[in-house]
């Protein structure tokens, strides 16, 4: 038995020697072409060395045809393009006594917020031209200079005697936005892509109010008829550079039912994952 244990601690000994006439593998070396990874393995096989050549390809992983992007928000101003002609019967009608400088809004004052609940975005052409649209509400405020009111039933506009030290009017819509998307860098991911969406919203307004603060009469609201158009179709636009996207839009006609032709626009920057 003691023989027996001895020779076998023996050949274990033996075994665990290293033949130091044997050279080392050759290291790995790896080659990519396109989407193709070529590995070539040096080692031992059987009773001599040889080469394994190991080719893979790299798997992208593959934009969805349909994505969407929930509760997106926008900040930006609004203003308008005033192209009224206040010596006119229509404009005398709506706002006696008016000229242009009645509505001059407070710069950097009048402001645009957009709430959409979601858009999406439907591939068209090789997830570089794509179909975009969604929903939401758009609320506008716009902060004037001057101590002009609006009155309803009927509507129409007056220069008040009291001096307001906050004074605006607020339009807020239910918004319908569909555009097309370009998007010229499909594979990267969304914080690194650069595109570009055109197109045209339609818009109900659901609220209309105007809001003044003064020290004689305090805080105050109408609401109601203000003699503002229902309904708004606007051309849009949408820029993302990188993590940074853009947006602008500018109505087709005036805010306005009769009397004032004034153009509403809105720009500012949007907060969304694409």
């Amino acid at each position: 038995m003691y023989l027996l244990l001895g020779g076998l601690c023996l050949a274990v000994t033996s075994m665990a020697q290293t033949d130091t006439t044997v050279k080392p593998a050759p290291a790995a070396d790896t080659l990519r072409v396109g989407n193709m990874i070529i590995i070539k393995k040096g080692g031992e096989k059987h009773s001599g060395s040889d080469t394994e050549v190991q080719i893979s390809t790299r798997k992208y992983k593959r934009n969805p045809n349909v994505s969407t992007n929930w509760i997106i928000l926008d900040l930006g101003f609004s203003n308008y393009v005033d192209n009224t002609n206040y010596a006119g019967a229509a404009a005398q009608a709506f706002a006696p006594g008016s000229n242009k400088n009645w509505f001059d809004l407070r710069t950097g004052k009048s402001v645009n917020v957009n709430i959409w609940l979601f858009m999406q975005r439907l591939n068209l052409v090789q997830h570089v031209l794509n179909l975009k649209y969604g929903i939401g509400i758009e609320l506008n405020n716009y902060r004037y200079e001057e101590n002009i009111r609006y009155a309803k039933n009927p509507p129409l506009v007056y220069k008040d005697v009291i001096e307001y030290s906050k004074n605006k009017l607020a339009a807020d819509y239910v918004t319908v936005p569909l555009m097309l998307n370009f998007n010229f860098t499909p594979n990267n991911p969304n914080h690194k892509s650069f595109g570009l969406s055109v197109g045209a919203s339609a818009g109900y307004l659901y609220s209309s109010r105007q809001k003044f603060i003064s020290d004689e009469t305090g805080k105050e609201k109408t609401k109601g008829n203000l003699g503002l158009e229902p309904f708004k179709l606007s051309y849009i636009a949408e820029l993302q550079l990188g993590p940074v996207k853009l947006y602008g839009s500018m109505a087709t006609k005036s805010m306005f039912e009769d009397g004032l032709d004034q153009k509403p626009y809105n720009v500012g920057i949007r907060f969304s994952n694409w």
